[in-house]
């Protein structure tokens, strides 16, 4: 082994270890993908493979979603780049932080695994974040990800409908631990999640605007409510620092 092979496998296996947690909390939220996808027929194989090549929570159930439903192209391309917008700015923001000697190659490839986990953990780190070091932290996730489609996929045919039907709303109990935290921390999130539900229940109960798809909804709400809260609760730069 090469004194640099020597150099970066501590480093790699220090991102793995830290990226366990991460990995154990993607098993869920990915099994109840799995589920989702071959309850409504598509492959086991297809499942893995729309996990192994998103990578997402959120962008990956709504698009697969508007897939299944027959959703336009178009719906489906502003609906998942909405929702997945934030990767560009967290992927800025870590970009900072990042080793001088990162290469672009490695720069290209590893943000491919720039979730909200990976970019918290990393950006906790002291020091530059290094690339043997992303990439372990990158790599459990990953893993985890796809074996929970994998047996969330291949489980369905085998678990009985009743405790199918309860893992079903893993996704939601997923989205729940994500909002009430810094809802209960601070107002203007409060605010913005309350005027998306809002949004959310005049487009799905008024008459003539609940003809609207799932995916313009998603689209509208998101929007509408993110435009509202920067404008009105927007960051001061010595907040932002």
């Amino acid at each position: 082994m090469s004194t640099s092979s020597r150099k970066q496998l501590p480093a790699f296996l220090k991102g793995s270890k830290d990226g366990l947690p991460i990995c154990l909390g993607y098993l869920s939220v990915s099994f109840a993908f799995g589920m989702m996808a071959a309850e409504n027929g598509l492959p086991v194989w297809v499942a893995v493979l729309i996990s192994m090549s998103n990578f997402t929570s959120a962008g990956q159930f709504a698009g697969t979603s508007l897939i299944l439903s027959g959703g336009m192209y178009l719906e489906i391309a502003i609906t998942t780049f909405v929702i997945n917008i934030r990767y560009m700015l967290m992927s800025l923001s870590l970009s900072q932080k990042v080793d001088e000697k990162m290469t672009t190659l490695e720069r290209c490839i590893l943000s491919f695994g720039n979730t909200d986990e990976v970019f918290a953990v990393a950006m906790q780190q002291q020091g530059a974040v290094t690339a043997p070091y992303l990439a372990g932290l990158i790599a459990t996730p990953y893993i985890g990800w796809a074996l929970g489609t994998f047996l969330g996929a291949a489980a369905t045919s085998i678990l009985p409908l009743a405790l199918r039907s309860a893992l079903g709303i893993a996704i939601y109990g997923m989205f729940l631990a994500i909002i009430i935290p810094p809802c209960r921390k601070a107002k203007p999130v409060l605010i913005t999640v309350l005027i998306a539900v809002a949004l959310s229940c005049i487009l799905h109960w008024t008459p003539v605007l609940k003809e609207l798809s799932s995916g313009w909804i998603i689209i509208i709400c998101a929007v509408a409510a993110s435009a509202f809260a920067a404008y009105r609760f927007p960051v001061d730069e010595e907040e932002s620092v």
